[in-house]
């Protein structure tokens, strides 16, 4: 069989590929906190029909003659670019500016000891649209927990601060007047006799490589072996970390007239490649009219 024919399958099969990321960037150009997808290929091994030769006396070297087999998938890679904020008006829509993701998480530790990350149920993600549950705690439309510091116990000589030694869920009294949130994370709420509280403070995970998390559907990404997680939640706006923009919440990076451009480049090199199998189809088609 003539090596073409393989060559413009394997290439049909990775341009079928890169259009179904493609597919994907378009149907989530809307979602919240997506991060575009690419694409790229290698090539296969190649036969080698002659060696190279080296430089003798008498005559100069030789390359080496090589066919090449086809193309292979490469990668598929999330790009982290930021994304643009639109504005809701809704404080517990949140937004970061810079590097980081939210930490959510499900099956917390009691009150009062601080959260295992390892040991939890947890995600992250940079889709910032919260919401108040039953309790009052901060969640995602999926219920998974909001993480971030808790707070110390106020006593008569020490007003209540942030503890950063303390990861918990950030929960705001059912008869809090109104609540606040501040760039550098910090969740402040006015309680029933009209005194401003802290209830807690959003913390951040910053990772050294953000395209090694793995995808988990409903805007969440799980941790991997090659992600980074840098050890320890930061806290936003502290040594150069990304600021919390309430109100706001960050959109799809994914840029239409840049997928439609990789579509139609990707609709014609699958047609040339199948146009690569005709032609070889009407070689092995000549061969077998010879007999006649």
């Amino acid at each position: 069989m003539l090596r073409s024919m393989y060559a413009g399958i394997s290439g049909m099969k990775n341009f079928q590929t890169k259009l179904d990321v493609i597919g994907n960037n378009i149907a989530n150009v809307n979602t919240t906190g997506y991060k575009k997808a690419t694409v790229t290929f290698q090539d296969l091994m190649s036969q080698t029909t002659t060696g190279a030769q080296g430089a003798t006396e008498n005559r100069g070297g030789i390359n080496a003659s090589q066919v090449g087999l086809g193309s292979k998938l490469g990668t598929i890679s999330n790009i982290h670019t930021q994304g643009f904020q639109q504005t809701t008006n809704n404080p517990l829509d949140f937004a970061i500016e810079g590097d980081g993701m939210f930490v959510v998480a499900s099956d917390l530790v009691p009150d009062g000891e601080s959260i295992n990350l390892n040991e939890s149920s947890t995600a992250y993600t940079r889709a910032g649209n919260f919401y108040l549950d039953d309790e009052g705690a901060i969640v995602n439309p999926q219920g998974l927990y909001l993480i971030g510091f808790g707070v110390t116990e106020e006593t008569e000589d020490t007003p209540e601060t942030i503890n950063s030694d303390v990861l918990s869920k950030i929960e705001i009294p059912t008869d809090a007047q109104s609540f606040s949130v501040q760039t550098n994370g910090t969740v402040n709420y006015i309680d029933a006799a009209g005194n401003t509280r802290i209830a807690g403070q959003v913390a951040l995970a910053n990772f050294s490589n953000p395209a090694g998390l793995q995808k988990d559907g409903s805007n969440l990404y799980l941790n991997s072996e090659n992600a980074g997680l840098v050890d320890g939640l930061v806290t936003p706006e502290a040594d150069g970390a990304a600021s919390i923009i309430s109100g706001s919440v960050e959109m799809s990076n994914v840029d239409l007239s840049e997928e439609f451009t990789e579509m139609i480049t990707a609709q014609r090199a699958f047609q040339a490649n199948t146009r690569i199998i005709t032609t070889s189809d009407e070689i092995l088609q000549e061969l077998v009219n010879l007999k006649r």
